[in-house]
């Protein structure tokens, strides 16, 4: 099996000069890839030319995170794709900020579409979750998206609203939040949000964060698209000017 992920292409190609904010690129890996697999994708990686105005960051699977930290040059990040809300205790097969940051990840993934509507999380624990994990340090790319059948009924606003709320109670520093809007019909399923449609979602988001939050923070924020975004859509997408980046998933081909 072949891995390829298409961090590189839309971090080479999609850079924005419009905007002071910098440019955002998370990889999540998910459920894929052995320690042969991984290994290949990190020398991959540490060939790739990662234009300065570009963060990137790659999220693998946790049993991974210190093999790949050692692995992966600096100018990579590494994310957890998940932690609990606590720092220890009796909570079989979760992982703690602590310990991500001990394999020398800075980052992690918290309110995936996934880890909501597969595993039942509730907005309360999502922001629960982001809370303890700011307070440990690490960055948190904070996910949130409605459902097709939220689409079609017209709450798109409504359920990224109320997601971010639960976000927003439970951040103090900003500067180590990032915002990904994933629109749930859009996740591996080769659809993907028309660049209008992900504008007016984000620049929504932004007005409700200077609302909500302050003017400064919503100017500052990085918000990000996540759903289907390949080589090929990622430069119109990223010419919006409230797409700040995008959160991409491992691509397996045989």
């Amino acid at each position: 099996m072949q891995i390829e992920w298409n961090v590189t292409v839309v971090a080479a190609h999609c850079r924005r000069t419009m905007s002071s904010r910098k440019f955002f690129v998370g990889g999540n890996w998910k459920m894929n890839g052995d320690k042969k697999s991984v290994g290949e994708l990190v020398t991959s990686l540490n060939g790739a030319n990662v234009p300065p105005n570009t963060e990137v960051v790659c999220a693998p699977p946790s049993i991974y995170l210190d093999f790949v930290r050692q692995k992966l040059d600096q100018k990579i990040c590494v994310a957890a794709q998940n932690c609990y809300k606590v720092a220890k205790g009796a909570f079989t097969g979760e992982i703690s900020p602590a310990m991500i940051k001990d394999c020398g990840a800075t980052w992690v993934i918290l309110g995936h579409s996934e880890r909501r509507h597969v595993f039942g999380e509730s907005d309360e624990l999502i922001g629960q979750k982001v809370a303890h994990a700011l307070a440990e340090g690490l960055g948190v790319i904070a996910c949130i998206g409605e459902k097709l059948d939220e689409r079609e009924a017209g709450i798109t606003e409504k359920v990224v609203f109320d997601q971010t709320k639960a976000i927003a109670d439970n951040v103090k520093d900003w500067s180590k939040v990032v915002l990904a809007y994933e629109p749930v019909w859009a996740i591996g399923t080769g659809k993907t949000a028309t660049p209008q449609q992900a504008q007016e979602v984000h620049e929504k988001l932004r007005s409700w964060l200077k609302t909500h939050v302050s003017e400064p923070v919503s100017q500052a924020i990085r918000i990000i698209y996540g759903g289907s975004v390949t080589g090929a859509n990622c430069k119109e997408l990223a010419g919006q000017a409230d797409v700040d980046g995008f959160l991409v998933a491992l691509i397996l081909a045989r």
